[in-house]
């Protein structure tokens, strides 16, 4: 019997390390089966910084995960952020040799492969290849190219580039912990397989995914990804502007933020008034939320800004009918949703990780701030390009269907005709003597 197949998603985080351990149960839902945090100190804006102090904290989220699920966890899908990714357009190709032959799935994946040849800029490299369109003998704008006919197998590719020295303090940190790496995700992407539908993706939709020290954008449109970005800002530098523009703890700052803040100043109460404890028996501090939305509203249009620029320069603002999803853990913020449609002119809604949940014990999974982790566990059970998926399940039905086949001939087809043989050969000899 086959093994039920278990991945675990490690997100590390800004402002959290989450490790979520999934299943697919009978229904092809994602069932959770344990989750584990702990807070993140050693990053800073999606890149880690101290390395003792990451593995610390993927410690102690592994075990949490680990008891609450019952799996001793030894391998995971691990995100990727920060400011150092850089996406661009490559266009790449194969010449076949013989254009009677169908293109098939191998061609596909070579075509894939040599892209991932490319050189780029030192100190980075390639961690995802994601073909857009493809082209055959020059005619473009093809999606499946498996079973046409042509000598020239061509494509425009979705390159996705990180830092070297990034992706090697990640791997050390991993492994420190005593853990493996099966795969090295883009956060937008993971973040979009949990909070996406595939009519989202089909109308044209852009993620933007608000988490503690970057903001993620991924933009798709006729269910392929188009074009990704990291924004070195997140919920964390609103909470700075909250602690110096109000002279309060950091800790003050990030519940005023959480509990009493609004995306849109209007919307507070001029008279509303938070009183907070003074340090060290000094007096309690009256705080007008009304500044505090105006604090929060000038960052978060900010961010906004930078993102709607994004969209712009993707060269597909005008056609996303799916508009804007926004997740994390800044979509939580209170009338974030309506501060980016008054912004933007697009349709937004909040994106909650439960698009592919199953039924789960643990409830506050579904909130926007475990989008990427969730979306990390799905990833390890579907390819980020979907079609190369479709194209491996078409060739399994291919293979199946031909050892059904009797591709063989049968055991007395052979010895007819070596009885044949034989008698023919006798005949002949016999001639032979008759000479």
């Amino acid at each position: 019997m086959e093994h039920e197949k278990i991945v675990v998603g490690l997100d590390i985080g800004t402002t959290k390390i989450c490790v979520i351990v999934g299943r697919k149960n009978e229904f092809g839902k994602l069932e959770v089966l344990g989750m584990g945090k702990a807070e993140s100190e050693g990053v800073v804006k999606g890149i880690v910084f101290n390395i003792d102090k990451t593995v610390y904290a993927i410690e102690k989220a592994i075990k949490e995960a680990g008891d609450q699920s019952g799996i001793d966890i030894g391998v995971v899908n691990v995100g990727i952020a920060g400011q150092h990714i850089r996406s661009f357009i490559q266009h790449g190709g194969i010449t076949r040799s013989s254009k009677e032959d169908e293109i098939t799935v191998d061609d596909v994946e070579r075509l894939t492969q040599d892209m991932y040849r490319m050189v780029v800029p030192p100190g980075s490299q390639i961690i995802h290849v994601m073909p857009q369109d493809y082209m055959v003998d020059y005619e473009d704008g093809i999606k499946e190219p498996v079973g046409m006919s042509g000598v020239r197998l061509e494509a425009d590719f979705h390159i996705i580039t990180a830092q070297t020295n990034a992706i090697n303090n990640i791997n050390k940190c991993v492994r420190r912990a005593g853990l493996e790496i099966d795969d090295l995700i883009l956060e937008p992407l993971a973040s979009s397989l949990a909070v996406l539908s595939d009519e989202e993706k089909e109308a044209g939709v852009c993620l933007i995914d608000i988490g503690g020290g970057t903001t993620d954008i991924a933009i798709f449109y006729d269910n392929i990804i188009r074009h990704t970005a990291v924004i070195p800002f997140g919920g964390n530098i609103v909470t700075n502007d909250i602690k110096q523009g109000l002279m309060v703890l950091p800790q003050q700052a990030e519940q005023l933020k959480t509990r009493f803040g609004k995306a849109i100043a209007e919307e507070a109460s001029p008279n509303e008034i938070v009183s907070i404890p003074g340090i060290r028996n000094r007096a309690a501090k009256e705080i007008s939320v009304k500044n505090l939305s105006n604090i929060i509203q000038a960052r978060m249009e900010e961010i906004i800004e930078m993102a709607h620029g994004e969209i712009i320069s993707s060269g597909f603002e005008n056609r996303l009918a799916g508009g804007i999803v926004i997740t994390g853990g800044g979509a939580q913020l209170s009338s974030l949703k309506q501060l980016v449609e008054y912004m933007t002119g697009m349709d937004t809604r909040i994106g909650y990780p439960n698009e592919h949940l199953g039924k789960s014990k643990i409830e506050s999974i579904k909130s926007p701030m475990y989008a990427t982790a969730v979306g990390l566990v799905l990833s390890g059970f579907r390819s980020l390009d979907e079609r190369v998926d479709r194209y491996k399940e078409a060739r399994e039905v291919v293979k199946a269907a031909r050892i059904k086949k009797p591709a063989t001939p049968s055991k007395n087809f052979f010895n007819d005709i070596l009885n044949k043989t034989k008698s023919l050969l006798i005949d002949d000899l016999d001639g032979k003597n008759e000479y």
